[in-house]
């Protein structure tokens, strides 16, 4: 079986070691800008604007995970079916940061996209008002999936990095201040998945206790343990990663990493019951993702193989890229003129 032809290869950003070593650092400056902002200012008024902000980029993200469902359950005649259109827009910027030319908005929505669109809406409408913990869970899901797909570590090494990096990142703003804390508690966004602890309200306040766990606890986990499934698939010699869940290959790294995902997670629900504190949950993620698929690739002899391994663009097709690129941008600069 040669792949999927008829789908689309998925756009991926990939992580380079540069950025996986500066993540901590910007991960610390927005955090810390995060406290700061409910420290001094009226935590209401923060969390309305934070809400704003989730509310429009979770319209996006739900619009993202749900059109292909939806596509997949329309007719074949249904799906063909797409709405486009071109807008320029005049604008006020100054030429020096774009206002030199219109803006060319070029927009095109299959029907599953209109129908995701609207119902995300509608969705994110709801969540603004009732911020019940459900669909803040809807959209944190959302998020994490969209982040995974879109985003990866390059190489083995690089998400090593990022990993070890955010390892201290945890440890340092979980035991060494209140800051993590603070922020997680005060701040009202899908920046978590919550987690009931009794289905009964408390009398006095009326409101179920929950639980949370923070997205970078998965989504980060997440970029690694997708790397590995990619080696997989690499090892397996599939010639296009494909994005049907039904298509068998080995996935040796993929379920040790998995494994100590889970173990990780367990060993952080028992020692924050245990001890009845927050815990930094990359504390025990890290070793368990790391140990695991290293332990694995030492066992099967192919521990260079998946130090070596990388997704990352050779240096002469990003340059190919951005020269045919320079020749579309020229191209259409003379058809204009």
């Amino acid at each position: 079986k040669e792949g999927l032809p008829d789908e689309p290869v998925p756009v991926i950003e990939v992580l380079r070691k540069e950025d996986a070593m500066q993540f901590p650092l910007f991960g610390s400056a927005s955090l810390f800008s995060l406290y700061l902002a409910f420290k001094f200012f009226d935590k209401d008024m923060v969390n309305l604007v934070i809400s704003v902000y989730f509310c429009l980029m979770g319209t996006a993200a739900l619009t993202a995970t749900f059109s292909p469902i939806i596509d997949s359950l329309l007719p074949k005649k249904l799906r063909e079916v797409k709405f486009s259109k071109e807008i320029k827009i005049n604008h006020p910027l100054p030429e020096m940061i774009g206002g030199s030319t219109p803006w060319d908005l070029s927009i095109e929505l299959t029907l599953s996209d209109f129908i995701a669109l609207v119902g995300s809406i509608i969705f994110s409408v709801l969540y603004f008002q009732k911020k019940h913990w459900t669909m803040n869970n809807i959209l944190g899901i959302c998020f994490c999936l969209q982040g995974i797909e879109r985003f990866s570590l390059g190489t083995y090494k690089t998400g090593a990095i990022l990993l070890a990096g955010l390892f201290l990142y945890d440890i340092f703003w979980v035991f060494g201040t209140e800051v993590m804390v603070t922020v997680a508690k005060s701040l009202d966004g899908p920046i978590k998945i919550l987690f009931p602890r009794s289905l009964i309200p408390d009398p006095e306040s009326g409101k179920i206790a929950l639980s949370l766990l923070g997205l970078g606890d998965i989504v980060i986990p997440g970029f690694f343990l997708s790397l590995l499934l990619r080696f997989d698939a690499h090892n397996a010699k599939v010639p296009y990663f494909p994005m049907n869940v039904h298509y068998s290959f080995p996935k040796p790294y993929f379920h040790s990493g998995l494994i100590g995902y889970i173990l990780g997670m367990a060993t952080t629900m028992f020692v924050m019951i245990k001890f009845n504190a927050a815990q930094p949950a990359l504390l025990y993620l890290v070793p368990g993702c790391l140990g695991s698929s290293c332990l694995t690739a030492f066992m099967r002899g192919e521990l260079g193989a998946l130090m070596e391994y990388s997704e990352e663009p050779d240096e002469e097709e990003e340059k190919k890229e951005d020269s045919s690129e320079d020749k579309k941008k020229d191209d259409e600069a003379k058809k204009d003129n």
